[in-house]
């Protein structure tokens, strides 16, 4: 059986954003992408999975602008995925045309497989819902925030977050959507034999219409992207403890006006 990984290529969050003159996006000029952080940890966990017998092969699978985003595939099949799928697709996809496309991919493929997994977000937009629509599109069972998985021959038990810090165990009867956490495992680096041998692994090419999707499946469009203002200045405050606690509620009071 097969798992499927699906990831996204992002810019790198040390990257100094500029947008476009009009605001309706982010210029990509200068921009250093990278593959998603949680994509990492769902990567990682499909090679262990493998590894431990409890699938054949993993196929990486991305879409966006095909001649920039098959990097963050290399990147993957570096670390020791077999295969990958790029759809060539606009940057502006919103989550449900995103999920829809990639759904697509995987029954292009044959359809077949154990286990989809993902990040839980992608660090640029947030969104944290393309998994849960996937699994949709998909008729699988699914979980997010997924800190903890073992996988059994027809099922799979897995430890996830919620809210107050509290730990959620569920069964999940495979084929199964998962969208990992930090802390699921430890992603590993791509060796030198590693980074050589994904520049002979194949990549798939398909276009959007090949998966079914359509620009028109579209649903919402981000048109007014804006910057967060400047933080001001930090203010140091000198003098011994109590001068610096009189100054502090003064400023609190008068300049921030929180108290």
């Amino acid at each position: 059986m097969k798992i499927y990984v699906c990831i996204k290529q992002v810019p790198d969050t040390e990257t100094k954003i500029k947008l476009k003159a009009d605001n309706g996006g982010i210029d990509p000029t200068g921009v250093k992408w990278v593959m998603n952080p949680y994509d990492e940890f769902a990567v990682e966990e499909a090679l262990k999975l493998k590894e431990g017998g409890k699938a054949t092969s993993v196929t990486v699978i991305t879409l966006g602008p095909k001649a920039r985003v098959v990097e963050a595939l290399r990147t993957a099949l570096a670390m020791g995925a077999d295969d990958a799928v790029v759809v060539d697709a606009p940057e502006d996809l919103d989550p449900s045309a995103t999920a829809k496309a990639l759904a697509g991919a995987i029954k292009a493929e044959g359809g077949d497989f154990k286990f989809v997994l993902t990040g839980k977000l992608a660090i640029d937009d947030n969104a944290a819902s393309v998994s849960q629509m996937l699994a949709e599109y998909l008729q699988a069972p699914h979980a997010t925030v997924v800190s903890k998985l073992e996988a059994g021959d027809t099922n799979a038990t897995i430890e996830r977050e919620t809210e107050g810090g509290t730990r959620e165990v569920l069964q999940l009867t495979l084929p199964a959507v998962i969208a990992a956490n930090k802390g699921l495992n430890m992603p590993r680096y791509a060796s030198l034999p590693g980074i050589m041998k994904a520049k002979k692994k194949p990549v798939k090419e398909l276009t959007l219409e090949a998966v079914g999707a359509s620009a028109a499946d579209i649903r919402v469009k981000f048109k007014n992207y804006q910057l967060p203002p400047e933080k001001p200045a930090v203010k140091m405050i000198s003098g011994d403890s109590a001068a610096q606690a009189q100054t502090l509620a003064k400023l609190l009071r008068e300049e921030a006006k929180v108290i």
